[in-house]
C-alpha cells in the first residue's frame, strides 16, 4: 500500500478506490485473525459445545415428528402410550442439553470476547504512545478517544451477541435444510424453492448495510472530535464568544450522524419483514401442498407437523443474521480503522541493535543535520554545532527560525532527513528509547500535569522515587514553599490539567519534574515564558544549581533567560549566524545586541 493510504481510516477518505478497500479489509481481517489466534483451543471447545447445542434443538421437531406418529393414537395392546411417553422423555432430555450447553456456550463466548477486547485496548494504547510526535500532531485527540471508545465498542457489540447470532444461524440453517430433506424430498424441496429469493434478498442487504454502517461509523467519530476538540479548548471558545458556530456545527455533524443511522434502520424495517413475509409464504405452500400428500397417505401428519416446525427453526435465524449484520458493518468499519492505526510505523523507529551508553556526560553534536517537516521546506537546511558537556547553551532567534527543531531533534521526536545528532558520539537512532529518555530531558511551554497530586507529578520522570527526593528536588527548583502552602501540600490533588494551581507553579512543578529525573542533557523550550517576573527570577537562581554539570539548552524570546548561559546561538533560516558568550555578542554589532537593546527598550 503506498505511502499516502497507509492508517487511512473510514472517516478519511468519502471515496476509497476498490483495490484500496479490498487492502483494507484484508488487514482488517488479519487484525481480527491475530487476536484470535491466541484462542484457538478455547475456540474449537466453543464450535463442539454449540454444535452439539444445534444438535439437540434439531432433534426436537424430529421427536415430536416420532411421537405423533408413533404414540398417537395409541395401540390396542398400550405400547403407544408408552412409546409417546419416551419420546417426552426424550424432548425433555433434548431441551435440557440445549439449555446447558447454551448456558456453557455464553458463558465461554463472553470471556473469549473479554479476553479479545482486554487484547485489543492493550494493544491501542501501547501502539498510540509508541507513535511519533508527528503522527500525533496530524492525528486529533478526537480521533484517538473514538478509536478506543466507541471503535471497540463497535467491536464489543459483535462479539458479545453477533458472533453468537451468526453461529446459531449457520449451523440452524444447514442442519435444518437437511433434515428437511432426510424426512421428505419432494416436500423438502418445496420448502426449499424460495430460498435463492432469500439468498438475493439477504445479499442486497448485505451491500446496502455496509455502506450505511460505515457512514454510521464516519459521522459518530466526527461527532466525537468535534465535541472533545469544542470541551477541551473550553476557553477559548467561550473568549471568542464560538458557542454559537461550535453549536451549529455539531447541530450538523448530529444531524449527518441521525440520518446515517435513520438509513441503516430504513435497511432493517425492510429486511425483517421482508424475511418475515418470506418465511410465511414458505409455510403457506408445504401446508398446502403437505396437507395434499397426507390426505393421499405420502406423508404422515408427524412429517408434516414436523416440516412446520423446523421452518419456523429454518427462518428465525434470518433475522439474527440480520441483527449480526448490523453488529458486523459496524464493527468491520471500526476493524479499518483500528488497523490502520495499528499498522502505522512510528516516524522514530527503535534500532534494532541498539548502542551502548551507560552515562551519558551531554556532548551533543550535529553533523551535517538537514531537516524538514513532511514535505515542506527545509527548516535546517545543512547544520553543523558541537556542545561540550556540561555547557548550558541558550538559542535565540524569530518564530519559524528553526529553534525548537533543535529541541525535537535532540529529543529525537523525529529524525533528521540526512546527516546525524550524537550524544557522546552515538548517533542518536542507535540509541533505544529507554536510553534516551533517561539522559535527555525537555521542559516545554506547555508544562502539562496528569491527574493526580503535586508529589506525583514531580515523580512522573522517575517512578518510585522516595517522598524525600521528591521534596528535595522541589526545594532545589524554589517549589517546596508554594507546595507546603497548599491545603495538602504535596498530597494536593491539581486537578484537570493542573488547573487547580496558576501557570506560574505548574512550571515550577514541571522544572522539579525535570530536576528530579536528573538527565544528562537538559531541554528548557519557552519553559519560562509563562512566569511572572518574581517566579522567573526564582527559577532563574534555581536553574544555577539545576544546569550545574549538565548540558542544557534554553530556548527562549524573552532574553532575561540567556543571563544564566554560557553560550548564545543566534539562528534564522535554520543557520547559525552569530555564536558567542552573551556578553560579547551584546557588546558587538549583530543581530543578537540588537534583539537585546529592542529587549532593555521594553522594559523601560
Amino acid at each position: 500500500m503506498s505511502d499516502s493510504w497507509r492508517g487511512v481510516a473510514a472517516e478519511d477518505k468519502d471515496h476509497i478506490p476498490e483495490t484500496v478497500s479490498l487492502l483494507l479489509r484484508s488487514r482488517s481481517r488479519r487484525l481480527l485473525g491475530d487476536l484470535l489466534r491466541p484462542h484457538k483451543r478455547a475456540i474449537a471447545l466453543l464450535t463442539a459445545v454449540i454444535v452439539v447445542s444445534n444438535a439437540a434443538g434439531l432433534a426436537l421437531p424430529y421427536l415430536v415428528k416420532t411421537g405423533i406418529d408413533s404414540g398417537i393414537p395409541p395401540m390396542a395392546d398400550g405400547r403407544g402410550s408408552g412409546t409417546l411417553l419416551t419420546i417426552v422423555a426424550a424432548i425433555v432430555g433434548a431441551a435440557l442439553v440445549q439449555a446447558v450447553t447454551r448456558q456453557a456456550f455464553l458463558q465461554l463466548a463472553g470471556r473469549i470476547g473479554q479476553d479479545i477486547l482486554l487484547e485489543l485496548r492493550r494493544r491501542v494504547f501501547t501502539h498510540f504512545q509508541k507513535l511519533s510526535l508527528s503522527f500525533h500532531e496530524g492525528y486529533t485527540s478526537g480521533r484517538v478517544i473514538s478509536r478506543l471508545t466507541s471503535d471497540v465498542e463497535a467491536i464489543a457489540e459483535l462479539l458479545d451477541s453477533g458472533f453468537d447470532g451468526l453461529v446459531t444461524a449457520v449451523l440452524t440453517l444447514f442442519g435444518t435444510a437437511a433434515m428437511l430433506l432426510v424426512l421428505d424430498v419432494h416436500l423438502g424441496l418445496v420448502a426449499l424453492l424460495p430460498l435463492p429469493v432469500l439468498l438475493l434478498f439477504t445479499r442486497w442487504f448485505r451491500r446496502e448495510s455496509s455502506a450505511a454502517y460505515r457512514r454510521t461509523r464516519e459521522t459518530v467519530a466526527l461527532v466525537i472530535v468535534h465535541f472533545v476538540e469544542s470541551m477541551t479548548g473550553v476557553r477559548a471558545v467561550q473568549a471568542f464568544r464560538r458557542e454559537p458556530r461550535n453549536q451549529e456545527i455539531f447541530e450538523r455533524l448530529n444531524a449527518d450522524y441521525r440520518e446515517a443511522n435513520t438509513r441503516g434502520s430504513r435497511l432493517i424495517a425492510i429486511f425483517m419483514p421482508g424475511i418475515k413475509l418470506i418465511g410465511n409464504v414458505t409455510v403457506a405452500l408445504v401446508l398446502l401442498y403437505g396437507g395434499w400428500l397426507a390426505l393421499h397417505g405420502t406423508v404422515t401428519v408427524g412429517v408434516l407437523a414436523a416440516f412446520l416446525l423446523y421452518l419456523r427453526q429454518f427462518y428465525e435465524p434470518m433475522q439474527e443474521i440480520s441483527q449480526f449484520y448490523n453488529a458486523l458493518q459496524s464493527a468491520g468499519a471500526a476493524l479499518e480503522k483500528l488497523s490502520g492505526v495499528l499498522e502505522e510505523q512510528p516516524g522514530v523507529a527503535e534500532p534494532p541493535r541498539p548502542g551502548e551508553l551507560a552515562r551519558a556526560s551531554g556532548a551533543l553534536r550535529f553533523d551535517a543535520v538537514e531537516f524538514a517537516y513532511g514535505e515542506g521546506p527545509r527548516v535546517l537546511p545543512r547544520l553543523d554545532l558541537e556542545i561540550p558537556a556540561g555547557q548550558t547553551v541558550a538559542v535565540v532567534g524569530t518564530t519559524g527560525a528553526g529553534k525548537t527543531t533543535l529541541a525535537k531533534l535532540i529529543s529525537r521526536f523525529y529524525d533528521p532527513v540526512s546527516g546525524r545528532v550524537m550524544l557522546d558520539g552515538v548517533d542518536l537512532r542507535d540509541l533505544d528509547e529507554a536510553t534516551l529518555r533517561r539522559f535527555v530531558v525537555m521542559v516545554t511551554q506547555e508544562n502539562f500535569l496528569f491527574t493526580g497530586t503535586i508529589a506525583d507529578n514531580i515523580g512522573f520522570g522517575r517512578p518510585g522515587a522516595p517522598m524525600e527526593a521528591v521534596v528535595e528536588a522541589a526545594e532545589a527548583i524554589g517549589a517546596h514553599e508554594f507546595i507546603t502552602a497548599l491545603p495538602d501540600g504535596y498530597h494536593t490533588q491539581v486537578g484537570k490539567r493542573g488547573g487547580r494551581i496558576s501557570a506560574g507553579q505548574r512550571q515550577l512543578v514541571a522544572f522539579a519534574r525535570a530536576f528530579l529525573a536528573d538527565p544528562a542533557v537538559l531541554i528548557l523550550d519557552e519553559a519560562t515564558s509563562s512566569l511572572d517576573v518574581p517566579s522567573e527570577r526564582m527559577v532563574q537562581r534555581a536553574l544555577r544549581t539545576i544546569l550545574a554539570d549538565r548540558t542544557a539548552l534554553i530556548i527562549a524570546h524573552r532574553l532575561s533567560t540567556v543571563e544564566i548561559a554560557d553560550r548564545v546561538l543566534v539562528i534564522e533560516g535554520g543557520r547559525i549566524v552569530e555564536d558567542g558568550p552573551p556578553d560579547r555578542l551584546i557588546e558587538g554589532s549583530g543581530r543578537f545586541s540588537r534583539l537585546h537593546q529592542a529587549w532593555v527598550d521594553s522594559l523601560a
